[in-house]
């Protein structure tokens, strides 16, 4: 077993092409916000060393902490999105990682906390608005490998079944969340209307309202009522969690994209994971490997620990609309490196969003876990 000191990489996914970093990163001093952060939790303990460990695919960073004692934390810095949202995300998170029972109780690494409280620091100066959240170095055991076997995808299923069912316990005890599917179309939405320019031509822009437009005419053929809301990571690369031998979950890294919602949204990243091509190098969005028989062995283990229901199949359509839209289109800019950003949105035009109403097919999925 070994400590994780690189907590917060996504699966190591290093770009073929030179990573550029953009106008804001250049600007920004890191160890001097990382500096200034600590002496606002603990100025009596002093920093050796700081080390970036980000995986570069994002434009969030993590960093390695070493103290002249020899103890290591990790630093999240973030200037992406809100503060308020980044504070309230790592204050759900850290409470649903106190809450969880056996045998995940230890699955995810804990933040620091200051006056019982997560301890979250704003840096603000000038344009510069940025923030840190520390962390205790999480544990690893084993990765899966790059291509899973029958066995991986089976035990794999169980487990994410028994997972969500431990987040479905813990859900009302967790702090509220001010983020909702509606919430974030309808900042796209908006964003469409007032700063056409930042999504390309007017054609373009027409398209990605049609599926705005789309996602929420479909949300009213579903019982969404019936759709519980637990704690959902999204981001289920190989590279952010770790198994045992017995390919039980171990740990859990990488928050990114935390948010409270439906269960669904962690079915496309999983069907990814089990995908027949396996953990690649240089990566896509294809809505394709939902349709695999992979990810219907997974689906099948799954439901047998934690039923699913027939409009949740057919929802898995509209949460990766969402996905492309939300994460690909509105913040693609921000949260990707400059290369993956562009390559991932001429994608979502070209190939993602045509592919959705096309190339899924939820009643294949239904019939094979026998839910009609």
């Amino acid at each position: 077993m070994n400590t994780l000191t690189d907590i917060g990489l996504e699966n190591p996914i290093y770009p073929q092409f030179p990573v550029r970093a953009s106008k804001v990163q250049t600007k920004l001093n890191y160890s001097f916000i990382i500096k200034k952060a600590w002496e606002g939790y603990d100025a009596s303990k002093s920093i050796r060393e700081i080390e970036d460990i980000s995986a570069m695919v994002s434009t969030n960073h993590v960093f390695r902490i070493t103290f002249h004692d020899d103890d290591i934390i990790i630093a999240k810095l973030s200037y992406f999105g809100k503060y308020e949202n980044f504070k309230e995300d790592h204050r759900i998170i850290h409470a649903l990682s106190n809450n969880l029972l056996y045998p995940f109780e230890n699955l995810l690494a804990k933040s620091l906390l200051k006056n019982n409280r997560v301890y979250v620091y704003r840096h603000r100066q000038g344009k510069t608005d940025a923030w840190v959240v520390f962390y205790n170095p999480s544990r690893i055991d084993r990765s899966l490998p790059r291509r899973l076997e029958d066995h991986h995808i089976i035990k794999l299923g169980q487990q994410v079944g028994k997972f969500h069912k431990a987040c479905s316990r813990v859900k009302n005890v967790l702090p509220k969340s001010s983020k909702t599917l509606r919430t974030d179309i309808a900042a796209l939405q908006q964003q469409l209307e007032t700063n056409e320019r930042h999504f390309g031509s007017a054609m373009q822009v027409d398209f990605l309202k049609y599926h705005c437009d789309l996602f929420f005419k479909n949300r009213s053929n579903y019982n969404m009522k019936s759709f519980e809301i637990i704690p959902v990571f999204i981001d289920w690369n190989i590279g952010n969690f770790s198994v045992t031998d017995d390919l039980e979950l171990y740990s859990r890294w990488d928050y990114d994209w935390f948010r409270m919602s439906y269960r669904i949204l962690d079915f496309y990243f999983f069907s990814r994971v089990v995908s027949n091509a396996g953990d690649r190098t240089v990566f896509s969005y294809y809505i394709n490997t939902m349709m695999e028989d992979r990810f219907i062995l997974f689906l099948k283990e799954y439901h047998k620990v934690n039923p699913i229901t027939a409009d949740e199949i057919r929802f898995l359509k509209e949460a990766y609309r969402f996905f492309i839209l939300n994460y690909v289109i509105k913040d693609g800019k921000h949260f990707f490196n400059e290369q993956y950003a562009k390559k991932l949105q001429a994608e979502a035009f070209e190939v993602y969003l045509p592919s959705v109403d096309r190339d899924f097919d939820a009643e294949k999925i239904i019939d094979a876990l026998k839910l009609n």
